[in-house]
C-alpha cells in the first residue's frame, strides 16, 4: 500500500507542473492534460523502479514530451493528407501574453523548443537539460540561443524586449 501512497503523493506534487510545461510545449491545455495523464499512467506500473530514480519527475516529463512529439508527427502526417485532399485547417484562438509566446514557440524547431521549455519553464540548469535530452551542454546552449533568437524575431516589435523576458511569462 505504501507504493500506492507514494505514487499518489508524487502525482499530486507534480501533475500541475507537468501540465503547465506541456501546455507551453503544445499550446493546448486539453492536450497537455491528456499527455500528462498518459505519462503518469505509464509510470504507475513501473513505479517501484521509477521511484528509485534520482529524478522520477524527469522520467515522467520525458515520456510526456515524447508522446507530444509523436502526436505532433501524426498530426503533421494527417494535415499533409488533408492538404492533398483539399481539406481546411482549424485554428484555436486564445488570449494573453503566455499564449502569444506559446503560439510563437510552435514556429521554433522541436529540439530548440524542448530546450527552451526545460530551461526556462522547468528551470533546469543547462547541464540537467543536456542530461535529460542526451546531448552535450554546448548543443543545449546553441539550441537555447537559436530558440531565443527565433522567438524574439517572431514576437518582438521593439528591440528593448528580450526573449528571456518573454519566456518569463511562461513560468507557472
Amino acid at each position: 500500500m505504501s507504493t500506492d501512497r507514494d505514487f499518489t503523493e508524487f502525482y499530486l506534487a507534480t501533475y500541475r507542473r507537468l501540465v503547465g510545461q506541456l501546455f507551453v510545449l503544445t499550446g493546448n491545455r486539453h492536450d497537455a492534460e491528456e499527455l500528462a495523464q498518459e505519462a503518469f499512467s505509464r509510470a504507475l506500473p513501473r513505479w517501484t523502479k521509477i521511484s528509485g530514480y534520482e529524478a522520477p519527475e524527469a522520467w515522467v516529463r520525458r515520456v510526456a514530451f515524447n508522446l507530444a512529439f509523436s502526436r505532433r508527427r501524426k498530426a503533421l502526417r494527417g494535415a499533409a493528407a488533408l492538404l492533398r485532399l483539399g481539406g481546411g485547417q482549424a485554428h484555436e484562438v486564445e488570449d494573453g501574453n503566455a499564449l502569444l509566446v506559446t503560439e510563437a514557440l510552435r514556429a521554433v524547431p522541436v529540439r530548440h523548443r524542448q530546450a527552451l521549455v526545460l530551461h526556462y519553464v522547468v528551470d533546469l540548469p543547462i547541464r540537467d537539460v543536456a542530461a535529460e535530452l542526451g546531448v552535450p551542454e554546448n548543443t543545449v546552449k546553441t539550441w537555447l540561443r537559436r530558440g531565443r533568437q527565433q522567438l524574439h524575431a517572431a514576437l518582438c516589435a521593439d528591440e528593448t524586449t528580450t526573449a528571456d523576458e518573454l519566456l518569463s511569462n511562461l513560468r507557472p
